[in-house]
């Protein structure tokens, strides 16, 4: 019970080499799909397998234990190993959902932070345009009450050429039309919930960048010029995005020469990895062993019970 349990704790820390090679061989677009389904999925497992190993400890509580209806101890496996488990698992929930709390709120500050940046400026067909030497760009999602927006800066404007323009635009677009935020923000939240996980998320970002620059190449035709906007812009780009959430996609975000290069590759890869493969079994042994030990550790309380009877 205990074992199947840990399972879905060990395994996120394969994900980031998986997720690594998955980036490299497939479409941008497959590649934020399937990281962020992965890496939500696994942090789903962690945070319910944590709760069912947090479970014999508050049922060795006598108040909890006669709430429950039991009417003879849990028997999750040795006690004193239970118990430890156990602990230890408390103790990670309850760091867990400090850090997600204390980050989420540092998060919707800074978005809001953003939106009061430009509220009031003039905008045309969702572009704002901020009166600013130090080039910048970046979609910045929109809130409860407020649209995204693409924000870019006259000192980047005046940075690229018109062409160059074009594809900046396309590709803040792409961010906002494809909701990359949400992906961004899914696997943030997935990286508080496991330290393993938390590597994943630099490349959602990464295959969030690759899409919105196939997009840009796309609605621009011409992939070059697409690869040169990207390298002068952040070349240009000399400005602190601190006040930004990290969830807002900006222009020059993620390794910029591997962009560079993908693009001025001939075609995006379109084969299927086997580590695309490798990482739908991983989660789906996650899943089952998640599923599995909670189902077990359930008969258990049934038995404590005594609705069912022991082996």
């Amino acid at each position: 019970m205990i074992a199947l349990l840990l399972i879905p704790l060990v395994l996120p820390f394969a994900l980031p080499l998986l997720a690594r090679r998955v980036v490299d061989r497939v479409r941008p677009e497959v590649a934020l799909w399937t990281l962020t389904s992965a890496s939500a999925i696994l942090a789903m497992g962690v945070v319910a397998c944590l709760g069912v190993l947090l479970l014999p400890l508050l049922l060795a509580v006598p108040l909890l234990a006669g709430l429950a209806h039991l009417i003879q101890p849990l028997d999750a496996g040795p006690q004193a190993l239970v118990m430890v488990v156990s602990v230890l698992a408390g103790e990670g929930l309850a760091a867990g959902c400090v850090t997600v709390v204390r980050r989420a709120l540092s998060e919707l500050r800074r978005l809001r932070a953003a939106h009061l940046d430009v509220a009031g400026l003039p905008e045309a067909g969702g572009l704002c345009v901020i009166d600013d030497a130090r080039p910048d760009a970046y979609a910045l999602p929109g809130g409860l009450r407020t649209a995204g927006r693409i924000v870019v800066t006259t000192g980047m404007l005046r940075a690229l050429t018109p062409g160059e323009r074009s594809v900046l635009l396309a590709h803040e677009r792409a961010h906002l039309a494809g909701r990359h935020h949400l992906f961004l923000a899914a696997s943030q939240l997935s990286g508080w919930c496991h330290p393993a996980l938390a590597g994943v998320t630099r490349l959602v970002s990464f295959a969030a960048e690759r899409a919105a620059d196939e997009s840009a190449a796309l609605a621009t035709g011409d992939r070059t010029l697409a690869a040169n906007a990207v390298g002068h812009a952040a070349l240009a780009t000399t400005r602190a995005r601190a006040v930004l959430p990290a969830f807002a996609p900006g222009a020059v975000t993620g390794p910029v020469p591997a962009r560079v290069k993908a693009l001025l590759a001939h075609a995006p890869v379109r084969r299927l990895a086997p580590a695309l493969l490798a990482m739908v079994m991983l989660t789906g042994v996650a899943g089952g062993s998640a599923v599995v030990g909670a189902v077990s550790v359930h008969r258990g309380v049934e038995i404590a019970q005594g609705e069912l009877p022991s082996d």
